[in-house]
């Protein structure tokens, strides 16, 4: 046991003693670049002084004053400069580790286990509690540091955003603590910013850079799906010059995203569908149908579940609407591949009934009934109502918690076929569609996270590529519960924590913006998915044109999802060799 104390003192102080030397060098980098500029600076106006003065043919008193304060400047910035001093601690004269042999009793034989005493004058800024199985790296946001923007592949010197890894020190590739403390550093998601709600403005770019680009016109009064606006594009992407550029939001933009038409067209073709062969009516003709918005209510919508859309798909930008600057020679989007996938769905729609009837086993007395059918009675052609005073709904957790462990296992098996390296996860349907009107989002949010967990656990030394998962899971509204915090974060979290993960694959699960993870680790040069949480009606970005949508809607209007994974732009969509079944 005293052993075991002992190393993990060694690991803290090592841990501390890095961090400060990267605080450090990263001052003696700040320091060194303003006053660089500055001596530059000045610099500069002496060297223009002098030319002007020599091309004078008079030279006064004043102007000989002006030249030399130029110049006691520059000497005053260069001392400032090369009085830099690095000030560092004796560990000669210090303490640092101290080992106490105290008897308990006089008589008794045996002795209490060694205390070990820490001193230090200060506590590291990071609260690091390094185990066996885990790492945790748990920062409260009212500790995170201000950041101003910087770009996704750019690192700080310290964790600015609560984030918790888990399983660290089982990673067979050495790059992935690497990774994990490059993505720590990143700066913290921006949560305040057009994103965060209404997107009218992102939503008319879109829109714009469409019809400016592929002539994109809605068809007056026909729908996809109710509520989907039907569209067409004058030109297609095959009828377009291979070596033109597109540059998304135009041409003229200060910042703009690069990709030539071949790219988009490769991207279009390494579209593939996954789908569970052993659920019933799961077969070519439904996937079909149903990636074109014709799945029927009920079990129809309900096997979707089972169902999988991958295909390469670059970030435009990330949360905060601004533009990833990009030129067709880098490398890094080409290793994104976004992973649509549906997930449960408790909001009470006649899309999903499915999901009612076969999780929710006291349904019935929940939402008032249409007596002809002995369904839910459906109102404005969409909702169910609840009765008045009616009860909290119940689950079959059983049948519930292997469902989402046989959704997982099929999304992170066909992550691995597609040779992604990093898993880049978020919450399926553990928002509003967790059923929180009916009081069993608490559940669902704790069955989603053990199911993942576990199949990690189960599948994770069979697979051939997967090298880690990561979880953005972002928090905007703390819930609590008993005295918990019930947000997803926390939710996952405890999951991994309490149980004492167990898996071989790495986790990290961070309050972060989905879009920067995955650029971060696609310019770190790792083949990552993104997990694109999608609706049972099966149509890529469904809502994306109703100005204030959810997650799925938020990644057709930043990710080139449109032109890769929509079937009225991609024929690949629809192309039955492009599905398998697992």
């Amino acid at each position: 046991m005293s052993f075991d104390q002992i190393d993990q003192w060694k690991k803290e102080s090592i841990a501390h003693i890095e961090f400060e030397a990267k605080k450090a060098q990263n001052e003696i980098q700040r320091l060194t670049k303003e006053l660089n500029i500055r001596l530059t600076t000045l610099l500069n106006k002496l060297s223009n002084e002098l030319h002007w003065k020599s091309k004078s043919i008079h030279c006064t008193q004043s102007d000989i004053e002006q030249l030399s304060n130029l110049l006691k400047d520059c000497h005053k910035e260069w001392s400032v400069l090369t009085g830099i001093k690095i000030i560092t601690t004796d560990f000669s004269s210090l303490d640092l580790i101290k080992i106490e042999n105290e008897l308990i009793a006089p008589k008794e034989t045996v002795t209490s286990l060694p205390k070990i005493s820490r001193r230090s004058k200060r506590k590291p800024i990071r609260n690091n509690e390094l185990s066996g199985s885990s790492i945790n790296i748990d920062l409260g946001i009212s500790r995170s540091r201000s950041f101003s923007h910087m770009p996704a592949d750019s690192s700080s010197q310290m964790c600015s955003y609560p984030v918790m890894a888990f399983g660290l020190d089982r990673s067979k590739d050495p790059k992935i603590p690497q990774l994990f403390k490059h993505l720590m550093s990143l700066p913290p998601m921006d949560k305040n910013r057009s994103m965060s709600g209404n997107c009218n403005s992102e939503t008319n770019q879109m829109e714009k850079f469409l019809s400016q680009t592929f002539g994109f016109q809605n068809i007056p009064g026909r729908y996809i799906v109710q509520g989907v606006k039907a569209f067409r594009l004058a030109q297609s992407l095959r009828s377009m010059d291979p070596k033109m550029i597109i540059q998304f939001p135009s041409k003229t933009a200060t910042e703009s995203f690069a990709m030539s038409v071949q790219e988009i067209l490769d991207c279009q073709q390494s579209y593939n569908v996954y789908a569970d062969k052993t659920i019933k009516g799961m077969n070519e003709e439904f996937l079909q149908r149903a990636l074109q918005g014709q799945s029927k209510y009920g079990e129809e919508a309900f096997r979707m579940k089972f169902v999988i859309r991958i295909s390469k798909c670059p970030i435009l930008m990330e949360f905060d609407a601004r533009i990833i600057h990009r030129v067709p020679q880098e490398e890094w989007p080409h290793r994104i591949k976004l992973v649509s996938v549906t997930g449960v769905d408790f909001a009470g729609r006649i899309h999903d009934l499915g999901d009612i009837h076969t999780y929710v086993t006291n349904w019935q007395d929940i939402y008032e009934i249409d007596r002809n059918s002995g369904l839910p009675l459906v109102y404005n052609g969409r909702d169910f109502r609840r009765r008045a005073n009616g009860p909290r709904g119940k689950l079959n957790t059983d049948r519930l918690q292997n469902d989402l462990m046989r959704m997982a296992r099929l999304r992170l098996r066909a992550c691995d076929y597609e040779e992604v390296q990093v898993v880049v996860e978020t919450g399926i349907g553990l928002g509003v569609f967790a059923g929180t009107a009916i009081g069993i989002d608490e559940t669902v949010r704790a069955l989603s996270a053990f199911a993942i967990r576990k199949v990690l656990e189960e599948d994770g030394p069979t697979y051939r590529n997967i090298q880690a998962v990561v979880f953005a899971l972002p928090v905007f509204d703390v819930a609590h519960l008993n005295g918990q915090q019930q947000e997803t974060f926390q939710v996952f979290v405890n999951e991994f924590k309490n149980s004492n993960y167990q898996g071989s694959i790495p986790v990290l699960i961070a309050d972060q913006d989905m879009h920067r993870l995955t650029v971060a680790i696609a310019r770190m040069g790792f083949n990552v998915s993104e997990l694109n949480p999608a609706d049972s009606h099966g149509v890529f970005g469904e809502y994306w044109q109703n100005r204030g949508p959810a997650v799925e809607e938020k990644l057709a209007l930043t990710t080139m999802g449109l032109l890769i994974q929509h079937h009225l732009i991609n024929s690949y969509v629809l192309d039955p060799s492009h599905y398998l079944f697992m």
